[in-house]
């Protein structure tokens, strides 16, 4: 997937990471698309990082100002790297482009609106054994933002645990508390060794879930994944109803990337299963969005007769749309104002 499989040796080499001298070599990689208000605070909180060697943004051909205000955000260290594309690729693309630009050993993954802490990758490099590693992320209401202190995000041990294909997947389905709190939001630090070792890197046929798919690729080709609770990661919430969430073709081809993953060879019989239970949540969400595109285009009573063409599914249906217009469907968040990726 990329031109560095001349670091494979190091990365990989480092099963025991936490025992290595010195600070290791990271590149942040930042896909960006109008991102030019908040761009700057995150290559900030990149280069701050004293394990950081290289910092990529790919500006994904935005109609604002993010180039420059990335550029803008550089420390004269040498270490950023700025790609403007000409045409948006979304998500998946840009990050792929970032990692084959990179060098690094180890790439950390950041989207353009969160931010790092100080300190963020020493406690995840202190671990060993692990191929992909996720830290606790915290999550602050978009508004509340600017004025965030830092200093109040617990202090948690690390209490690292290894996760299986199966508690992934499982990991990454709707949770009935309405908070977004699965694992595929994490954004974790990736030896690259082991991508090169496998030819693996985001699915540029989506732009939804794509961190899900690449970490679940992942993990069926042998990957440690390793969790720990320790908390460097900022990310904002914004409110919306679940009918602006995602896109009807953005739905559909993440229960394609399903349906595709579950044929692959010698998938563990708890995976499949935790995979099968995924992809029916998926399906139920295509349709709901199905249906309420039906009723933006041909009015309420097609969409009426679209959802009752699958009577099983009604009662979820009504609940789904009941929940969506009462913004039933938006976090609830503490009255800390902040919550984190792992209890």
């Amino acid at each position: 997937m990329t031109d560095s499989s001349k670091l494979a040796n190091s990365g990989h080499a480092a099963s025991t990471i936490g025992e290595q001298s010195g600070p290791a070599p990271v590149c942040v990689i930042i896909a960006a698309w109008n991102a030019s208000a908040t761009i700057a605070r995150a290559v900030r909180s990149a280069l701050a990082q004293a394990e950081t060697a290289e910092v990529v943004v790919v500006d994904d051909a935005s109609s604002d100002g993010t180039e420059a205000a990335a550029r803008a955000a550089d420390d004269g260290s040498g270490r950023l790297q700025v790609i403007r594309l000409e045409a948006n690729g979304g998500p998946s693309a840009a990050r792929n482009r970032a990692i084959a630009a990179s060098r690094a050993p180890f790439v950390a993954i950041l989207d353009a609106d969160d931010y790092l802490l100080p300190g963020r990758f020493k406690p995840m490099l202190a671990q060993n054994g692990w191929d992909v590693i996720a830290d606790n992320i915290v999550f602050i209401r978009e508004g509340l933002a600017a004025n965030f202190d830092p200093a109040s995000v617990g202090d948690f041990a690390p209490r690292p645990e290894a996760i299986s294909l199966a508690q992934f997947i499982a990991g990454n389905m709707a949770r009935s508390d309405n908070h977004r709190g699965e694992l595929g939001f994490a954004k974790p630090l990736i030896r690259r060794a082991f991508l090169d070792l496998h030819g693996l890197g985001y699915d540029e046929s989506l732009r939804l879930g794509e961190d899900y798919a690449l970490y679940a690729q992942a993990l069926a080709k042998g990957a440690r994944f390793l969790r720990i609770r320790s908390c460097g990661y900022v990310a904002i919430e914004r409110d919306g109803s679940l009918s602006g969430h995602h896109g009807t073709a953005d739905l559909a081809a993440l229960l394609a990337f399903d349906r595709k993953f579950a044929m692959t060879p010698d998938l563990p019989p708890d995976a499949q299963a935790s995979l099968r239970t995924h992809a029916a949540q998926m399906e139920h969400k295509l349709h709901y969005r199905q249906m309420l595109d039906i009723r933006q285009a041909r009015g309420r009573g097609q969409a009426v007769l679209a959802a009752m063409q699958r009577p099983a599914q009604l009662p979820r249906m009504v609940l789904a749309f009941l929940r969506d217009k009462l913004h039933l469907g938006s976090p609830a968040l503490p009255a800390a104002d902040h919550r984190y990726l792992f209890d």
